[in-house]
């Protein structure tokens, strides 16, 4: 299995080599804009923004800002999280540990990185 090292109590930082080598990948949560996804994402990669994540902290406005496929997503349930640069990528990170989920990967270098591996793109709304 691909070296996992920890950075930060929470969650494992993954390079993008490292998350597609996985057998059995986690859910990735692509953080960027809709604009920014739909110029190229990961293969089975879904769309949730920064901000989005972020309100989902504030108590009382998850049910209507958080998509439904989100909300019913177990805390158990493996999420990894990309980012153009890794910037957004920890924070969405630490959001999500904080809103309980327990198996968090931030894929470092974000989507920069990924195509400079030239690791497969899609293009467009899924």
């Amino acid at each position: 299995m691909a070296s996992i090292s920890s950075v930060k109590p929470g969650f494992v930082n993954l390079s993008p080599l490292e998350f597609t080598q996985l057998s059995h990948p986690p859910l990735l949560i692509d953080v960027r804009s809709q604009f920014e996804y739909a110029t190229g994402h990961a293969p089975d990669a879904v769309n949730l923004s920064l901000p989005r994540i972020l309100m989902a902290n504030i108590s009382g406005i998850s049910n209507w800002i958080l998509p439904q496929w989100f909300r019913d997503l177990s805390k158990e349930q493996p999420i990894a999280i990309i980012c153009l640069t890794s910037h957004r990528s920890p924070i969405a990170a630490d959001c999500l540990v904080k809103l309980g989920f327990a198996q968090i990967f931030n894929i470092t270098g974000g989507m920069v990185e990924w195509q400079k591996l030239k690791l497969e793109t899609v293009k467009g709304k899924d």
